[in-house]
């Protein structure tokens, strides 16, 4: 696998500056969707909402140090270590961000019907001000941002690309809330690796 940089990483774009920091930048590594899924173990779990169960419209992995616990939406998952690509990426971004990361949450969009509801990723375990890198392969999907508060704000979306790197720091989570919306033009998959540090 090859994760010789197009671009240096001082060129991360700045897309928010207010309430956090969200910088984003395309063409980060040189890698496809197959060379990042291999070796991942996929889960396909289920969420309870309003008194009924549903089927997370996407396949989740969670890799990193091993044993290590993350839980979101009551789902608890344990990791069983890292597989040899995640471990390099991982070992990239904290070179290139200055920061350490000791886990993974992995989301494979098998096609457009699959996405991620609005949310913010402020569960205790990621400490107060969380650094997440999120990088996508293969399909282009729509990121939406708005502000959990001030809804004078216009609601923010741009492309998520094919090899890109997209940095979530400071009190971002505590003020925004992000998604991938469903489209229905969109039949190839989008992987996303959310590289974080658990507590």
């Amino acid at each position: 696998m090859n994760l010789s940089l197009f671009l240096p990483v001082s060129e991360l774009r700045e897309i928010i500056n207010h309430d956090g920091i969200l910088l984003y930048q395309e063409n980060y590594i040189l890698s496809n969707i197959d060379d990042v899924t291999k070796d991942i173990i996929w889960r396909n779990d289920s969420i309870t909402m309003f008194g009924k169960t549903h089927p997370l419209p996407r396949l989740t992995a969670w890799h990193g140090e091993m044993g290590l616990t993350h839980t979101y939406s009551k789902i608890k998952m344990v990791s069983t270590g890292w597989t040899p690509v995640l471990k390099k990426i991982r070992d990239q971004l904290e070179i290139d961000l200055n920061t350490k990361f000791n886990s993974v949450l992995v989301n494979y969009y098998r096609d457009g019907n699959d996405h991620m509801s609005y949310h913010s990723d402020d569960e205790k375990e990621l400490g107060q001000n969380p650094i997440i890198a999120s990088l996508s392969f293969g399909a282009t999907r729509k990121f939406h941002l708005k502000h959990r508060y001030d809804k004078s704000i216009p609601t923010k979306f741009f492309d998520l690309k094919d090899q890109s790197l997209l940095v979530m720091k400071e009190e971002l989570q505590h003020f925004w809330l992000h998604k991938i919306s469903k489209s229905t033009k969109i039949n190839e998959p989008r992987l996303n690796l959310t590289y974080r540090y658990i507590y």
